[in-house]
Formats: structure tokens, sequence, C-alpha cells
């Protein structure tokens, strides 16, 4: 096996579709432009070359001569990957290693410049005229979500469940990338997201990103302005959370549960309490927050436009006095460790994650450093985390929309030494007697919601983490 078979393998293991190396820099893995742990040094140039062997020296004189290139790397083992090659001089290399999907043959997906948006909608960032009108005929019917492809009609979410968008028509969904830089983008990463205030509608997020089959698109209708914590039906316990002075707030759940509009809400509801300083750092900016008083500030940036990454925005923010900070996503171990920096120091900080229960967040932010860390940032944890909340969309018992089901775990001091010393799965058993102190537990929740009728029995069963817990609460509550 190659010596760069072997970094491949440890890609394909973890299911990521990309690694980056560079001279001297931390090696990088990413999944569809998030990024994944990674516990490799750095490596000199050198080592790089080394670890490309033939690769390497097959192709020094066009490296010299154009400073680029691009090929194919045919793994016997592990398949296909586009390789990205670039030289800025003798003592540095960067490289892209990318996984290639050939389900359908070996083709390449390409991104043509013919396929963007044309004129002045180019250069202003608008969306194509036609789009705009399936987006209101798609928001007026209550759709969350848009699927659009070059290969089959659009499909449209409402409520949860798929429909086909009929008489909608069919988009090129690189004309929505933002022209030849975004398609750049699109080829280094694979994906671009983007958003847009859409009149009539609100504000929308537009992901395209390459698929076997070619270019495809999400796009999610978000309002512009963000709901309030009753339009989104919210627990009240939700909405003490911003009396807190300081620490990390975590909102977690799978995609589409609505962990963008609870912080948005929160974090409009904390303005317009008091004047304060509120920072976001965004992938893309999707609610448009105000200040809601003549001496409150809010300054919104977005990663690829404003700030180059989450790291370098969050440290440039820890200058910028926040009172509140919105981290979009903690993707990586150095935005975690900074979030967690800005909370031991004084700052109330909103962040996402992606994992479905309290329990799986806590697990997953300290899985994401090597094991020789792992203790110091569960005391970090321990010490800065102040809540977290859990949610999740389902559809209500009369099926005319959805409802969140929320987890809500708050760190008491015996919750800070489960964490502390690493007893993650006695955090049930403190959730389950924490109601006292504002927590709130998953299947106690979705069996308030069928009592109340809001939603139905079964709906509840899927939902459960434990199924014979939601039973005993079921029977508590005469929800049989």
């Amino acid at each position: 096996m190659k010596a760069i078979d072997g970094a491949l393998k440890i890609l394909v293991q973890q299911d990521g579709t990309e690694l980056r190396f560079a001279s001297d820099e931390r090696p990088q893995m990413f999944k569809e432009g998030s990024e994944l742990p990674l516990t490799m040094p750095a490596m000199s140039t050198p080592q790089i070359r080394a670890l490309l062997d033939d690769l390497w020296t097959a192709h020094q004189a066009t490296l010299r001569e154009h400073g680029k290139l691009s090929l194919t790397y045919d793994s016997a083992e592990l398949g296909q990957f586009d390789l990205l090659l670039a030289q800025a001089d003798e003592s540095r290399i960067e490289v892209r290693l990318r996984r290639r999907h050939v389900a359908r043959g070996n083709r390449r997906v390409e991104y043509p410049v013919s396929a963007t948006a044309g004129g002045n909608e180019e250069a202003s960032g608008t969306l194509p005229a036609p789009f705009v009108a399936a987006l209101s005929r798609a928001a007026a019917r209550g759709a969350s979500d848009i699927h659009l492809s070059t290969s089959r009609p659009p499909i449209v979410r409402i409520n949860g469940a798929l429909q086909t968008f009929e008489g909608a028509p069919g988009f090129d969904a690189a004309a929505l990338v933002g022209g030849t830089e975004g398609l750049q983008r699109l080829h280094d990463r694979g994906s671009v997201d983007r958003a847009f205030d859409v009149p009539g509608v609100g504000r929308v997020r537009v992901n395209v990103y390459s698929t076997d089959g070619g270019l495809c698109t999400a796009v999610r209708i978000l309002r512009k302005e963000p709901p309030t914590l009753t339009d989104l039906k919210l627990p009240p316990q939700i909405e003490s959370l911003i009396d807190l002075p300081h620490g990390l707030i975590i909102a977690c759940g799978p995609t589409g549960s609505g962990k963008s509009s609870t912080l948005a809400a929160l974090l409009q509801h904390a303005l317009r309490t008091r004047p304060q300083v509120l920072v976001t750092l965004e992938d893309p900016i999707e609610y448009i927050i105000r200040p809601m008083s003549a001496s409150g500030l809010v300054r919104q940036r977005e990663v690829g436009t404003h700030v180059s990454d989450f790291a370098s925005g969050l440290r440039d923010a820890l200058r910028e006095d926040p009172d509140l900070l919105l981290i979009g996503e903690m993707r990586d171990a150095e935005t975690i460790s900074l979030a967690l920096t800005a909370a031991e120091t004084g700052h109330l900080v909103f962040a996402s994650l992606h994992s479905r229960t309290a329990t799986s967040a806590v697990e997953r932010i300290v899985d994401t450093y090597p094991p020789e860390r792992q203790r110091q940032i569960r005391v970090q944890l321990a010490d800065s985390l102040r809540a977290v909340i859990a949610q999740r969309l389902l559809p209500t018992a009369d099926g005319t929309g959805r409802i969140p089901v929320v987890e809500l775990l708050r760190v008491t001091h015996g919750v800070a030494n489960i964490i502390r010393e690493g007893r993650t799965a006695q955090l049930v058993n403190a959730l389950q007697g924490g109601a006292s102190e504002g927590m709130l537990i998953l299947e106690r929740s979705l069996a308030d919601l069928v009592r109340a009728n809001r939603i139905r029995r079964e709906t509840a069963v899927a939902a459960a983490n434990d199924v014979a817990a939601l039973g005993e609460y079921l029977r508590a509550v005469g929800g049989t």
C-alpha cells in the first residue's frame, strides 16, 4: 500500500469527503464542508512530498511551471480521488484529496461556467426571476425546504413530508452559487452555502452541492425576522436562559430540527430585555437580528464573506466587546476551544451542534479531542456549559404543521461533577430528577404533548430515546 493510501483509508473509514495537507500546518479532514476530528501532526514540505511519492515526482515540472495541478488518483483498494496540488514556492505545498462518486460509470462532475446566472444577476448576487416565483409559490403552500436537481422535478417538504412540486420549472443549480468565484468554491469544497432576502418570501438559505448525478440544491425557507419564543411553541423553561450572566448554551438536534430558529428567538428576546452587543458568526447568515433599543448593537458576520472561518471570526469577536456571541455551528476542536474560552471570560455564548440528545452533545464535544486532551476539555466544559437544548420537530396530531419537542439539560453543581468526571451516562438520571431545577427530559415532553392531543402516540414512540420511560410517563399522566 502506498503511503497516501494510508491517509485516504482514514478518510474512507470516517466517511469523510476531503483531506487537506499544507506545509507545517495541521492536516484537516472534512465531510461536505464540515470539519471532522483528525489527530495527525503537522507535516513539513519534505514529509508531504514523501507522502505523495510518485504522484509528486511525476508532475514536478508541471507544478513548477503552472504552480498548481489537478488530476485523478486511482487507488485499487479505495476508489478514485480528485487530487489538487498547489506549490507557491519550494518551501510550501498544499494538497487536497477529495473522494469521487462513481456510481454512474466513471463520469466526473464538472462545473461549467456557462451555467452561471448571466448579466446583472451574477454581479448583484440576486436570484433568477423564475426561481423567485417558484419560491413564492412554495412558501405559500407552507414549504420549509425545496430540493432541486437536473435529473428530476423539484421536491418540497411540507410539514415534514416530501411532495413533488408539480408545475415548477427546472433550475440549473450552478446559477445559484454566485458567479465564477462561487463556482471555484464549489469545485474546491464540493458545496457552497448562500443566503438571500426574497421579497414576499423572507430569508432563504441555499446549499448547492455536487453528487454523482450532477449539481443539486437544497433550499431552506426562513422568515426574515427571527420568530418569537411564543411563535415557536417552546416550553417556558427556555426563556430564562437569557438571564444567565455568562457561559455556553448549546442547541442541538438533527438537521431541520429548528436549532437556528430557537437560537435566533432567544437572542432577539435577550436584546429586547436590555441593551447589549451581539456578535454572530454564521455560514450563512440566516435570520436578520436587530437591536431593540437605541443603545444596543448587532454585528452579524458571514463565514466566507466577512471572515475566513469560524475560528478566526471567534478570535476577532473576543476583541469586539460582545455581551452575547452566536456561533452558527461548532464544527471543530479549535472553534469549540475558543467558544469555551469566551464563555469562561464573561460572555454568554450560544452555539449549535449536530447531536441528537443533550448527553450525546457532551460526549461529542469531548470526543472531538485526542485522548490526552479530553480530561482538560471535560473540566472546561463543566465550568463553562450552562445548558443544552436538544430538540426535534414532530408532525402535529391534526397534520397541519410541526411542533418542537424539547429536552433541556441545566448544568447544576451535580451535573458539572458528572461532566468533569466523565460519567456522562448518568446525565439521563440528572435529567429525570431535575424538573425542580428547570430541566426537561425528552420522554416527559413527549408524554405531555400526547396528553394535550398535540401529537399522536405513535409519533411520540418513534421519537423517544427510551420507549419504556415514555410508557411510564404516559401511564403517570393518564396518556393511555
